[in-house]
């Protein structure tokens, strides 16, 4: 029997807007196991009911299958329904073709605004429930569903229509409906083979025309990144209008796979051809008749062989998309080199196929009873860079296009661009504010840190007299072989250079850097930590504690740790004497050319916080010895810790410090290596030997500096952030307080460290299990994936990465599954 079910599921809201959450209720899925299409159109009344219409002409006619129609929102209504005019219009074309009318069926049920919160179904009073039931003889075992989500009375944009009908619809309430729609596509597909079940959903207006909250819809269906459909214009000024529509869908990360609209006699598609550059198809379909009264029966018969290579398009598009998803695990295995991966133990199946990003999540291929493309909550932050919502990376797209176009890439030296200007001015009036005053840009963390050897080296060596004010060529010349001050556990990259100036460790042993030396003194610091509910202090041995009061190693609060009053502390007196015996006490103690450390968090040493207390006197104590100081923060830069910049945690200043990570929002890498004017003058000379010769091919390139700009301004603004506090110089507390005290006194957890965006454990291991190389978190963090949290070990320490702008109710949901995992972790260990 072929039946039509028709379902209008709309939703009145009260005059006071309901908000709700940017997360929706459960994880935002796009089935694979049947093609779903999204159909666009370049502007309104370009024709997006007639395709498809058209298309599900096509599957439905030429053999038996089930195709879905969706229209989210609708405007108009009662009186325009696109449903209604497909159900009507497929209704004509089965009795021209068959003669009896297959069973027909359209019901509309509407929500009223309570129950569309509750789900619970109720009727409007001007849109009462009516039902039409023509009977005849089925076809086949074809079916219609027909669903209007969300309609308005009023024929405007549905932004306004919501607004004057005080009927507005989050966009979470949007998809999550649009969700449950999905998983009902796969419920009528048990069975049956893939291409015979299809689902389109059908837009409203134009691309870039708002839904009911006033998101752009381009932005607002971006969580399932539907592969498209482009319904272009054939009028005048049609051209213009369908490449913006596409390129607005590309620059948004959307797979358009055909471009088809109505033939006006002027030829449009030449023109949009040419600039496809037969990328993908452009369909012409024939004129549409005018005559109010033409039933468009001798049209879409007209039509049906496009329509037919449409639909075959789609299909062909799709099972594409799935093969590459199945392969891409094996072609990978086969030809790529990972880092810090040994590849002999990745078992089979747990290479994750990334489909694409939206905001904090990665969108990833699970080939489970059900194929979907799954949100995954990418906890590592993607190593560490991101934190752009789903908002801020399409700023971020624009903004690199922009930029793109306008420069592609110019070279630096001596010459300046306005984004590399403004990027250098934003740097220096935030993160470097009230010490540095230059500004030098490179392209990745590790080479910032060799800049910033270089410029420590010269200043150090003019400071204390190693380098000759002379025009001559000096570069055989090495009177004095300079080293750091660094701390165990540091890792400053993995450049030469930069591994030589961080102290012994897996990422420097034989097996990885054979030239690797050491050139420095490198200090066990003391460390705090969250443990059974208390912050408290670990001092290593060599430190003479014994008349040390326990208030110095236990804390009230996080915050009493990065009090500038614990200077005058006992503790203070003793970091001070330990540091400087051992200063005195090194060899080569006048050859410590720089200090080197990263403020507050040694990242990829296990995440552990430093007592900012010892890193204050640390500083001072090389201050007296005119030893330059270098911050590396490329990990806790631009509000990583919850402030823009550690300085603010640790209540001193660098000569030189290092940026990069998360600057570009980590869209695109960029570092930036900022000093005093002190440093800068120890290059200045009449001979170019004298400057500093260190330079990359894309110094200061455009995209990254634009990136870069839009990221920090972004971050620190409470109008775009949120979290943004104390006028973007803070963030407000991300991790739930009372779920960290109850994950720092779980038996399985050795330590916790939560501040700013990251929260970090260590789980307590002996022996194999303990260390870089343990695998011993694997099965944790393999069940954790399973929860949507995706999470990558530093051996038994883990740890969670928001961005700046995640929302608390996100991250509290990822620490109660986080606890929940513990528990069951803890029971298989014992």
């Amino acid at each position: 029997m072929f039946r039509f079910h028709s379902l209008l599921l709309f939703r009145r809201l009260r005059r006071h807007r309901r908000q709700f959450s940017s997360a929706t209720t459960h994880p935002l899925e796009l089935p694979l196991s049947h093609p779903i299409y999204i159909i666009w159109g370049s502007n309104t009344g370009v024709g997006k009911t007639l395709v498809s219409t058209g298309i599900a002409a096509s599957s439905l006619l030429s053999s038996p299958s089930y195709f879905h129609y969706l229209k989210p929102l609708q405007t108009g209504f009662p009186s325009d329904s696109d449903s209604r005019f497909l159900l009507t219009k497929l209704r004509h074309l089965f009795l021209r073709r068959t003669g009896p009318c297959p069973s027909l069926s359209a019901s509309h049920v509407l929500l009223n605004a309570s129950s569309a919160v509750t789900g619970n179904r109720g009727n409007d009073a001007r849109f009462p429930e009516e039902e039409n039931v023509v009977g005849g003889e089925g076809i086949g075992s074809s079916r219609l569903f027909c669903k209007t989500l969300y309609a308005w009375e009023e024929a405007v944009s549905p932004h306004l229509a919501a607004e004057r009908e005080s009927g507005a619809v989050e966009d979470s309430v949007v998809l999550e409906t649009l969700q449950r729609c999905f998983r009902e596509v796969v419920e009528s597909g048990v069975g049956k083979e893939r291409s015979e079940v299809m689902c389109v959903v059908e837009t409203a207006g134009g691309v870039a025309s708002p839904g009911a909250s006033g998101s752009l819809q381009c932005d607002l269906y971006r969580p399932f990144r539907i592969p498209a459909i482009l319904v272009g214009d054939g009028r005048l000024g049609g051209i213009s209008g369908t490449i913006s529509a596409y390129e607005s869908l590309t620059l948004r990360g959307y797979d358009v796979v055909a471009v088809v609209f109505e033939d006006h006699g002027l030829l449009n598609e030449g023109p949009i051809m040419s600039y496809m550059r037969n990328k993908l198809p452009v369909l012409v379909l024939p004129p549409v008749p005018k005559d109010p009264s033409n039933d468009l029966m001798e049209w879409f018969e007209g039509s049906h062989n496009l329509f037919s290579n449409l639909r075959e398009i789609m299909v062909s598009a799709y099972l594409e998309r799935v093969k590459k998803f199945h392969d891409m695990s094996r072609k990978a295995r086969d030809i790529i080199w990972w880092p810090f991966t040994q590849h002999k133990l990745v078992p089979e199946g747990a290479i994750t196929v990334i489909d694409s990003r939206c905001g904090e999540n990665f969108a990833v291929f699970k080939a489970q009873s059900t194929e979907v493309v799954a949100p995954l909550f990418d906890a590592c932050a993607s190593w560490w860079t991101q934190g752009p919502n789903a908002i801020l990376q399409a700023e971020l797209a624009r903004e690199m296009g922009y930029a793109a176009a306008r420069f592609g890439h110019v070279m630096f030296p001596e010459n300046v661009h306005e984004p590399a200007l403004n990027c250098a001015e934003l740097l220096l009036d935030g993160v470097g504010k009230g010490w540095a005053s230059r500004a030098y840009f490179s392209d990745n963390g590790s080479t910032a840190i060799e800049i910033a050897l270089k410029m420590a080296f010269r200043k150090f060596s003019v400071d204390h007299g190693l380098v000759r004010n002379c025009l001559e060529d000096t570069t055989n010349e090495r009177s004095t072989e300079l080293m750091v001050l660094a701390l165990q556990r540091s890792y400053h990259g993995d450049t030469l250079g930069a591994m030589e100036a961080q102290a012994p460790s897996s990422y420097t042993g034989f097996l990885q850097q054979p030239w690797y030396t050491g050139r420095g003194l490198f200090v066990d610091p003391p460390s705090v930590f969250m443990s059974n509910n208390t912050w408290s202090l670990s001092l290593p041995e060599g430190f003479q504690i014994e008349n040390l009061k326990l208030g110095n190693i236990t804390f009230a609060s996080r915050d009493e740790i990065f009090l500038k009053g614990r200077d005058t502390s006992e503790l203070a007196a003793v970091y001070s004497s330990y540091i400087s015996k051992l200063l005195s006490g090194y060899r080569g103690s006048n050859n410590i050319g720089a200090l080197i450390m990263e403020p507050v968090i040694q990242g990829a040493g296990g995440m552990h916080m430093v007592d900012p207390l010892f890193q204050r006197v640390l500083v001072n104590e090389c201050r007296s010895r005119n030893i330059p100081v270098i911050f590396d923060e490329i990990f806790t830069g631009f509000w990583r810790l919850g402030v823009e910049t550690a300085v603010d945690l640790i209540h001193c200043v660098p000569d030189i410090a290092c940026f990069g990570k998360l600057m570009t929002g980590g869209i695109i890498p960029l570092a930036a290596t900022l000093a005093t004017n002190a440093v800068f003058d120890s290059f200045i000379g009449e001979s170019k030997l004298k400057a500093l010769l260190h330079g990359h091919s894309y110094s200061a390139h455009a995209l990254g500096c634009m990136a870069a700009v839009k990221s920090i301004q972004w971050f620190k603004d409470p109008c775009s952030n949120p979290n943004a506090t104390s006028g973007g110089r803070l963030l407000k507390e991300l991790w739930d307080d009372k779920m960290v005290h109850k994950i720092s006194s779980h038996p399985a957890v050795e330590r916790v460290v939560a501040l700013g965006t990251l929260c970090a454990l260590e789980l307590k291991a002996e022996g194999r299990n303990a260390g870089y190389a343990s695998l011993y978190a694997r099965s944790l963090l393999q069940n954790l994936r399973e929860d949507g949290i995706y999470m990558r070990p530093l051996g038994n320490v883990i740890y969670l990465l928001c961005g700046p702008c995640t929302s608390t109710d996100i991250c509290n949901q990822i620490l109660v599954k986080l606890y929940k995992r513990l528990e069951e972790f803890s029971g298989s260990n014992n």
